[in-house]
């Protein structure tokens, strides 16, 4: 079982970082919301994970998916953080 995590885990790594490398900077900020959607998906896969493994089965599998919920929601926070900062720039100013 351990080794279908780890497998899925690599693979997602793997699509991930070509899905990213691939992206124009000049799209980079548009693509911030789907990115931030793609981030809600892992976060209910991590907990998904987390809840179906039993705590006496591996520790481990828990502790990758802790630290895929950790990551993915620096993620969407940083996400919306840069969102609005950039929907602020487009805002007319007051005064």
């Amino acid at each position: 079982m351990f080794t279908l995590y780890l497998t899925i885990f690599a693979l997602a790594i793997f699509v991930g970082f070509e899905i990213i490398t691939k992206v124009p900077p000049t799209l980079h900020t548009p693509l911030m919301s789907g990115a931030n959607a793609i981030s809600g998906i892992t976060i209910v896969g991590a907990l998904i994970v987390a809840g179906q493994t039993p705590l006496n089965e591996s520790v481990l599998i828990g502790l990758v998916a802790l630290g895929a919920v950790i990551f993915a929601m620096i993620n969407v926070a940083g996400g919306f953080a840069v969102t609005h900062r950039m929907l602020a720039m487009f805002q007319k100013k007051k005064g």
